[in-house]
């Protein structure tokens, strides 16, 4: 396995056709037409392969077009595993609710009172990192305005990290902003996250991710593998390709995810997050006014906002879109829902020759999730542009 060091690839983390492949599950007479179109031109624009789930008035739908490896003739698993990266940012999001709503602490508190040994600036509260305007920068690489990266802590993925060490990291380092004042996305504020609720538990957060959402939702499938490199079961192969690598493209389904830990570490499918999105916008994690603070969205660029640990995205004033999407290196994922809770969608792209940073890569999974969400592109899709990505 080689060593994969290139910083600003981690962060930001051949055409294949495939054959499109749907669910016996589908709703008879349901057209899915528009979406078919979307997955192959994701696929054609240089994706290995996608694969989808639906819930909507037309019932449960899944599919996938483009291949599980390169070179391989196998398609995409419509049950297959992937990283979900970011989107583990709304699981815990969703256990610290639970713990204010237990009173063991409060949106408001320092965190430093909670976790003083890595000298916080005590005006960051628990409510900042969970809505990314503490200030504080990002264990990860930084990417600056003229498209380059701030050096980050990560450097090579195949190495285990502890969180501690790379709060640490960041602690050190003035802040970007006066906490409050302004909206930066972190991963360090989730690694604080996780190591809040351990300091509030006594157990390590992935325990009680386990404990209070996937063993309630019997989300069997769902994994926080630690510095587990292997993603277990059926899945497609993640590709990144690396400027100064002699290779067209590098195989990277098999990493180390400790350096995000609890800010994307969780490996799941399509129909556990699903689930995970029905009971958090069914009220059956949280409380209704812990729900409405997750849902305090603060305008972050265009038609995008944030919550806490939850994002929002409003296409059309019918069409308002809530979730979380995430990045690891070789996949994209989606997990997004209407706020009126008309429909559900959840994603898995894994990557290839197109570069995961660049407007067309951008546009075309925002034109399959807002196709999903929302209907035919031709009505009314923001430019991807102009709010693509959240995280």
């Amino acid at each position: 396995m080689r060593i994969l060091r290139c910083a600003a690839a981690i962060v930001a983390v051949v055409a294949l056709t495939g054959s499109v492949a749907t669910s016996a599950a589908a709703v008879p007479g349901a057209d899915r037409s528009t979406v078919h179109q979307a997955m192959r031109e994701l696929v054609a624009a240089g994706a290995t392969g996608v694969q989808i789930r639906i819930h909507d008035e037309a019932g449960d739908w899944t599919g996938s077009a483009g291949v599980a490896e390169r070179d391989r003739t196998e398609g995409v698993p419509t049950d297959g595993r992937f990283r979900v990266g970011s989107i583990t940012k709304t699981f815990v999001a969703t256990v610290v609710l639970q713990l204010v709503a237990e009173g063991r602490l409060q949106l408001d508190d320092p965190v430093h009172r909670h976790l003083p040994e890595f000298g916080l600036d005590p005006r960051i509260t628990v409510r900042m990192i969970l809505q990314h305007t503490s200030g504080l920068r990002t264990h990860t690489t930084e990417p600056k305005p003229d498209g380059t990266f701030e050096p980050g802590l990560i450097d090579d993925v195949e190495r285990t990290y502890l969180p501690a060490d790379m709060v640490r990291f960041v602690a050190a380092k003035p802040l970007k902003f006066e906490p409050g004042t302004n909206w930066a996305y972190s991963n360090t504020n989730y690694l604080l996250a996780g190591l809040l609720i351990e300091r509030l538990t006594g157990t390590p957060y992935a325990w009680q991710v386990y404990l209070r959402i996937v063993a309630p939702l019997g989300m069997w499938r769902t994994e926080l593998p630690g510095a587990g490199r292997e993603i277990l079961g059926p899945h497609a192969h993640g590709y990144m390709d690396f400027p100064d690598d002699d290779a067209t493209l590098v195989d990277v389904t098999r990493l180390n995810p400790s350096f995000v830990g609890a800010s994307g570490e969780i490996i799941s499918t399509t129909q556990d997050l699903d689930v995970f999105l029905a009971a958090l916008q069914g009220g059956r994690l949280l409380p209704p006014a812990l729900a409405a603070a997750m849902r305090d969205f603060r305008p972050v660029e265009s038609i995008a906002s944030y919550g806490l640990g939850l994002s929002q995205f409003a296409f059309r004033p019918d069409c308002v879109a809530q979730g979380h999407n995430g990045r690891m290196p070789g996949y994209t994922s989606q997990m997004y829902g209407t706020a009126d809770g008309r429909a559900r969608v959840t994603i898995s792209v894994t990557e290839g020759a197109l570069d995961p940073l660049s407007g067309a890569f951008h546009a075309s999974v925002a034109r399959l999730l807002f196709t999903a969400l929302c209907g035919p592109v031709g009505s009314g899709m923001p430019t991807a542009g102009t709010w693509w990505p959240i995280g």
